[in-house]
């Protein structure tokens, strides 16, 4: 019974070092050089998360894939014309906002 008790003590105090091992990433610092060099998948997981973080932002509630398939290639393409801004820049110039 101590043994499991050690046990149990022990991965309390391992588990949230392990937690603490999490890389911080800073999307608003992603410059649209970093974006176009993205693998395929990475690209289209970090479209879809700043898309959806971005649009809670100024306000938009609703999904549309096909606007967001558009934006995805707008941001694209001009990130090809513009590979030392941000990212983040760029969708606040389209959008005319500054992401509240």
């Amino acid at each position: 019974m101590k043994f499991s008790g050690f046990c149990l003590a022990m991965a309390g105090l391992v588990l949230p070092i392990a937690a603490n091992a999490q890389v911080m990433f800073d999307t608003t610092r992603v410059t649209c050089a970093d974006y176009l060099a993205m693998s395929s998948t990475d690209a289209r997981l970090f479209s879809a998360f700043i898309s959806g973080w971005f649009n809670q932002k100024i306000g938009h509630v609703t999904v549309d894939l096909n606007e967001y398939e558009r934006n995805v290639a707008n941001v694209r393409s001009w990130c090809a014309t513009n590979p030392r801004e941000t990212v983040f820049a760029g969708l606040q110039r389209a959008t005319g906002t500054s992401g509240k």
